[in-house]
């Protein structure tokens, strides 16, 4: 699914009115109309009290087109407009205009000042923000502030119409008072990026887009910055086996890593990799980690360095299609210069993680030496270090965009949405889980691009793959061991539990949640 930036979601508006020939007023009403529609079909004419506050502008004009059909649905409804400007929209003025003829009690006018002895809202009611949408460019005035803090203390169900009020789409805030904290945010056409960074999207605690029937051509052909990854996203990328095909043509992935301590690490990787359909897995280790490796994980084959506890010499005579670089690494001196002559040399497809990672950003002269399209997949501090500090999270994806071009590789941001980015655009994941914040998960994830990789994916489909399982298979982990015991290895023994479920029809989705449900 596209994430439409605020420019393309005005042409688009624009063009739908154009190519359908309709009004911005009957665009408006579409929208409005779908916002009821959605609180009908949950409410059914439930006399709960139904607070819309309706700003001066094209949002507040949706909150008024909903405001009407609520009020000739018979619907308890008290309609709020905040009147801090004289500049009112052409679509606002109509919606106006339209509800005062469908009630005698016209919208309560606030004036923008004085108390609040007008709003009066308790904890069971519903609140409706329709005050600022996506087109806000400065900080809300210091009484629309203290209205969403009231709303905010309330504790009323709230409901923002396609951003919550405050929140800008393309920068950051500098005072949380300022923004609405919505329960359930309706977005029209798509969702917004900030719905999915760490510093806006705790501002709506769920999210719903609504189809309002913007121009399917302009949807289509119109490239988006960022997209948002689901099953629908990444079905196509997935590669059918043949009937007579065999290992060897699921290519040979290498992990290379460990240290003394620090073996489980390449364990992990080397297992994801295999479990993520590489025909063959050998892992690359000190001395000390032979024996262990061996017994933990027979399918796996193992070269070692010359060296008891760290790697000190990257060298090996077979051919691998893909390799994993860093976990459980260590930065020996003598590591380091191991890395720098074992990039000095390769043309392999690279996944780097860890102290592959930390190496890079001690001795950025390095980062040149990377194959195109290599996949760095840093934790927050690893991405500090190669980036720099970032003040916001705009900030750092600026950063990372501008990072990724020059030296042309493909970043993971980890986190809640992992990002990944690749120039200019933005990949955001939908699958993972809280307990996936555990020892060992960045290793797992290491192997499975590795692995994929290594059977021909191409890295950024690959990249974008293999978080999409990553996250999924620890979705489907969750369900038996909760956030706080679910470890690395169970998202290992869960990812084909994840390629099967990319088939899954939703009715047999649904067929399953109710088993599960039966059961417990």
């Amino acid at each position: 699914m596209k994430l439409f930036s605020k420019e393309q979601i005005y042409e688009g508006d624009k063009l739908t009115t154009e190519r359908q020939n309709i009004s911005s007023t009957d665009l408006m009403e579409r929208a409005g109309t779908q916002i009821f529609n959605w609180i009908h079909m949950r409410m059914q004419g439930a006399q709960v009290p139904i607070h819309v506050f309706c700003g001066i502008g094209n949002n507040g004009g949706d909150g008024l087109v909903l405001a009407r059909h609520l009020i000739t649905h018979g619907y308890n409804v008290v309609t709020y407009i905040v009147n801090c400007s004289d500049k009112r929209s052409k679509d606002f003025l109509i919606n106006y205009d339209r509800i005062k003829n469908v009630t005698k009690d016209w919208p309560k006018m606030l004036s923008c000042s004085g108390d609040f002895s007008e709003v009066t809202i308790d904890e069971r009611d519903i609140i409706v923000d329709a005050v600022f949408g996506i087109g806000l460019n400065r900080q809300p005035n210091d009484w629309v502030q203290e209205l969403f803090q009231k709303w905010r203390a309330s504790k009323a169900f709230t409901l923002s119409i396609d951003i919550p009020s405050g929140l800008y789409t393309d920068r950051a805030i500098k005072d949380e008072n300022a923004v609405v904290h919505a329960n359930y945010t309706l977005s029209f056409q798509s969702p917004k990026l900030i719905f999915f960074l760490p510093e806006t999207s705790k501002f709506t605690v769920q999210w719903e887009v609504l189809d309002i029937g913007i121009d399917r051509d302009y949807l289509m052909q119109t490239e988006a910055e960022a997209e948002l990854i689901s099953k629908h996203e990444v079905l196509p990328l997935y590669k059918p086996r043949e009937k007579f095909s065999h290992k060897g043509d699921f290519g040979h992935a290498l992990i290379v890593g460990g240290s003394y301590g620090k073996i489980g690490a390449v364990n992990l990787a080397s297992r994801a990799a295999l479990s993520s359909g590489s025909g063959l897995v050998t892992a690359f280790i000190p001395k000390c980690g032979y024996h262990s490796m061996q017994a933990s994980f027979p399918e796996a084959m193992v070269i070692t360095d010359k060296d008891e506890e760290y790697i000190s010499d990257i060298s090996f005579t077979i051919e691998p299609n893909a390799i994993g670089l860093g976990v459980g690494l260590g930065t020996e001196d003598k590591t380091v210069k191991a890395i720098e002559a074992f990039l000095e040399t390769n043309k392999v497809p690279l996944v780097i993680d860890a102290d592959g990672l930390n190496i890079l950003s001690k001795k950025k002269t390095l980062l040149k030496l990377l194959p195109e399209q290599t996949v760095l997949t840093p934790h927050p501090k690893e991405l500090e270090r190669l980036v720099g500090e970032w003040s916001d999270d705009f900030d750092k994806l600026k950063k990372v965009k501008t990072f990724s071009k020059k030296y042309k590789v493909i970043v993971v941001i980890k986190g809640a949405n992992t990002i990944t980015v690749f120039g200019d655009k933005l990949y955001i994941n939908t699958t993972g889980n809280p307990g996936m914040a555990t020892a060992g998960t960045g290793d797992v994830l290491t192997g499975i691009i590795t692995g994929l990789i290594s059977q021909g994916y191409e890295p950024l489909a690959a990249t974008i793959f293999g978080v999409y399982l990553h996250g999924k298979s620890a979705d489907i982990s969750l369900e038996d061991y909760g956030y706080q015991s679910l470890i690395a290895s169970h998202i290992i023994e869960t990812l084909g539990e994840a390629y099967i479920d990319l088939f899954k029809q939703p009715e047999q989705e649904q067929q399953q949640q109710e088993e599960q449900q039966d059961a417990e």
